[in-house]
């Protein structure tokens, strides 16, 4: 079942908005998770990212060759802006975002493959929806909510699963851009729990739902998933296990690093 993507990323903004709305001064300049940048950056890195669709800046990310380069100067842009510039930005250029998503998601421009820096090539639908929802996923429950001791917000089933299919999107570009002689035989991931399935990585890199025999599997839950396969904290302080061949298995999982 595909899961409905322009409404995970309302979702999420609606979550983000609440947040935001209720910080102080200080709470918007506390460092957040993400080393370098304060909660106010990482809210202007994604004002700076939806407004960026519909500016010359798109045109920067798609062509860049260094995603994180690209974001880092588009903050440094808005570090003299006040918390409330910051949100105004944010607020005005996500809504139209998500009215542009509407539109593209249900229409014949969805499937046209679109270059996203050194990520690879998407369809356009997952780079407005899916790419803007893990970006929105992540930084909220991993980058700002923790910085500021706060719980994180709750997951719905439908949006971890518009986060899965961005990250083994690009998790499947990154293993068919790189060279890894030890990837000759399949694998398997399983995550568990709201939104989760089960994929199999091919020696190609190629990351499908086919079921199939695999040299591994990997188990783990949906919702820590996001957290370690960016390399936030390492897999092995989160609940993952190996069956079949556990050094293969592991081997892997120190490769992966999901931008």
């Amino acid at each position: 079942m595909t899961p409905d993507r322009v409404a995970a990323l309302c979702a999420e903004r609606d979550l983000l908005l609440e947040t935001c709305h209720s910080l102080t001064d200080r709470q918007w300049a506390t460092p957040s998770r993400a080393e370098g940048w304060s909660v106010q950056d990482m809210v202007a890195h994604m004002g700076a990212g939806c407004r960026a669709i519909f500016t010359v800046d798109a045109l920067k990310i798609l062509r860049s060759n260094d995603i994180e380069k690209s974001n880092d100067m588009l903050v440094d842009q808005r570090r003299r802006r006040t918390p409330a510039q910051v949100l105004g930005e944010y607020e005005r250029w996500s809504r139209r975002l998500i009215r542009l998503a509407r539109v593209v998601d249900a229409g014949p421009l969805a499937r046209i493959r679109l270059p996203l820096a050194e990520l690879g090539r998407f369809p356009v639908n997952l780079v407005l929806c899916s790419a803007m929802t893990f970006d929105h996923y992540t930084h909220l429950r991993h980058d700002i909510a923790p910085a500021l001791g706060l719980p994180p917000p709750p997951s719905e089933a439908n949006t971890v699963a518009v986060v899965l299919e961005w990250m083994l999107a690009v998790l499947a570009n990154q293993l068919k851009a790189a060279v890894h002689p030890w990837l000759e035989a399949p694998l398997r991931i399983n995550l568990t729990g709201p939104g989760g399935g089960s994929w199999t990585v091919q020696p190609d890199g190629a990351v499908t739902t086919q079921p199939g025999a695999a040299a591994a599997e990997i188990t783990a839950s949906a919702l820590e998933f996001p957290e370690w396969s960016t390399r936030r904290v390492d897999w092995r302080q989160r609940d993952v296990t190996v069956s079949g061949d556990t050094g293969y298995g592991e081997r892997f999982l120190d490769a992966v690093n999901i931008v």
